[in-house]
This record gives C-alpha cells, structure tokens and sequence, in this order.
C-alpha cells in the first residue's frame, strides 16, 4: 500500500528518536485537490496537528511542526511535462523545539496551521489537510505517488473536486504570502 506520507513522518520520527541527525531525501511527486465533503475522519490511521512557516519560497526552505516533531525543509520543483503534478526534490532535518521557535520569527508572512488526517483509499494513503485561522474553510487532499505514470492512473474518489496541482495559488508557501 502507497502510504508514503504518513509513512515518512513515521520513519523520521524513529530516526529522530534514535539520535540519527542525517538529512532524509525524497523525490516527492503528488496531485492535490480541493474536497467538497469531508470524509468519515474514523478511518483516518493517523491525525498531526501542523504549524508551519515559510524561510525563502523559491526555492522553497520550510519550518514545521507535526506534533511534537519540528522538522526543517528544502524542495526544489522539478519541472515536468505534465503541469497538473507536482514533483519535488525533498530534503528533510529534524530541528529541535528551539531552533523551530527561533526561525518561526523568521517566516515570511504567516504560519499555516492545520489538521492532517492520514485516510487509506485503495492502494494509497490520502492526506487530508483541513485549514485554521486564516484558511478556515480551506481543505485540500494530497496523494503521493511513486511515479508520474502510476498518478496519471489515479481514480479520484467522490468527494476530491476540482485538481489543483498545476495551481500556485493553492500551495502552502503562496497561502503564507497572502
């Protein structure tokens, strides 16, 4: 099962925890779409409340926190035939409480915040963020994928909407600019 997201949130946080300081990198190719109807969140395996805040947005250097995780992150757009997909360049380190706190004073803008809800659909891992503050209102879900070819093959499910992968006004670092 495509359970890439939930997945490497899991696996850095085993790392973390074992005191490996060692930048994780990840080719990330995903499609994102606005929601119409929020699914039955019981099946969601796992829930993150995230803060997160933009340094720099091209090339996009980002501040998280998931929980109790504080992560820093570089990625860098990779261009592809296909403008509805987006495909990056990901690289991950975990920071510490204060060092998440010191650069959040940095960000540009605001700092997002939202609920992640981690949702199996078929053989994939839906990652459903529902928007605080400012966004409130706002859904999006997110599906990774292993290759371009396997999410030209995607079946959305009833409740995605409109793909909005292609579109800037829908990422994280332009919502934090606004």
């Amino acid at each position: 099962m495509h359970q890439t997201g939930c997945v490497r949130t899991h696996l850095k946080k085993k790392l973390s925890e074992l005191k490996i300081r060692r930048m994780v990198r990840i080719m990330e190719i995903e499609k994102k779409f606005l929601v119409s109807d929020i699914p039955d969140l019981s099946q969601a395996v796992k829930v993150f409340e995230i803060e997160q805040g933009y340094l720099c947005s091209e090339p996009t250097v980002r501040i998280r926190r998931e929980n109790d995780d504080y992560i820093l992150t570089y990625k860098n757009r990779i261009a592809v035939d296909d403008e509805a997909l987006n495909v990056s360049d990901e690289r991950e380190m975990p920071l510490t409480k204060d060092s998440f706190f010191h650069l959040k004073q940095k960000c540009d803008g605001i700092c997002i915040k939202k609920t992640r809800y981690c949702i199996p659909y078929q053989n994939y891992m839906i990652e459903l963020d529902i928007f605080h503050d400012r966004y409130e209102g706002l859904i999006l879900a997110e599906v990774e994928f292993d290759s371009v070819e396997e999410s030209k093959l995607f079946e959305k499910p009833s409740w995605f909407l409109e793909d909005v992968s292609g579109k800037v006004d829908y990422t994280n670092s332009y919502l934090a600019q606004k």
